[in-house]
């Protein structure tokens, strides 16, 4: 009788972890989740070619670390306004980490857009890569939450009264539109270099600025027809998306990437200030 009770026993317990494993295998991924999943992909991890050196001192810049709930402090890099503004540009960086080659690209915005505080945020919390198996391992490794997390607690940084436009490449164009659906009513502007959109209708509906998106027709994954199909979810939820496609492969607004395509980073980057400055006013 007890053998019979521990073979019961045994059977159920296994059922239910079969269970656990299919709901958590069937579950359906975010849109972020989705963009890391990608690291799996050997093509998408050999797309993306070692980076060339990039150095770049800021002489604006500073570090600064801020609270976030249910977990340890953030890091990001901050350039503040020359005089008293409410209007930030949260930057989130691309698979490789927050880099110098970000960090000049947030000064360029500093200085093209107007004055403006720009907040570069770290969602790999230290991590930086130099090689694209890094890269992969990190973006695999950000969970939903300490990501929400980092960018809720950027959020609380900035202020209540704070205007945020944000802007990512890569991993972090799909962060941007995420950062700009968590700001609510304090969003802006988004703008989103090659980055996984968001596919819920119902999400989209929620955001309160209309969206730039500088996208690549050779991209293999973030492709014309998943650029096509937001549009599309963008158009059903009634927002306004600001889309310019170019004849480039994905990060080619990287000149550290070797198929940084100039011309098409010029116009994207017109673009993306044009878009911006009137709403940093």
């Amino acid at each position: 009788m007890k053998k019979l009770f521990l073979l019961t026993l045994l059977a159920l317990c296994s059922a239910f972890a079969f269970g656990q494993s299919k709901m958590a295998c069937c579950a359906k991924p975010s849109a972020t989740q989705k963009f890391a999943m990608l690291a799996s992909d050997k093509k998408f991890v050999m797309s993306h070619a070692n980076p060339k050196p990039y150095h770049y001192q800021s002489t604006i810049g500073k570090a600064v670390t801020y609270k976030t709930v249910g977990g340890p402090d953030a890091d990001a890099f901050e350039m503040p306004a020359k005089s008293p503004t409410n209007n930030w540009i949260i930057v989130i960086h691309e698979w490789w980490g927050l880099n110098d080659f970000v960090k000049h690209e947030s000064e360029k915005l500093y200085n093209d857009v107007g004055n403006v505080n720009v907040l570069d945020l770290d969602l790999y919390d230290g991590k930086v890569a130099t090689t694209r198996e890094d890269a992969g391992k990190y973006m695999q490794g950000v969970k939903d939450d300490r990501a929400q997390a980092i960018i809720n607690g950027a959020i609380a940084y900035v202020g209540p009264k704070a205007h945020i436009a944000t802007i990512g490449w890569c991993f972090g164009g799909g962060w941007s539109l995420q950062a700009s659906l968590l700001a609510g009513k304090q969003d802006v502007a988004c703008v989103m270099y090659y980055g996984m959109p968001e596919q819920d209708v119902n999400k989209l509906k929620t955001l309160h600025a209309d969206v730039l998106g500088n996208f690549a027709n050779k991209d293999g994954w973030i492709n014309p027809k998943v650029v096509g199909q937001f549009a599309d979810n963008m158009k059903a939820a009634g927002k306004k998306l600001y889309l310019h496609q170019y004849d480039a492969d994905h990060g080619f607004a990287n000149p550290s990437n070797p198929i940084y395509n100039s011309d098409a980073t010029k116009d994207a980057y017109a673009n993306t200030v044009a878009f911006l400055k009137p709403r940093m006013k």
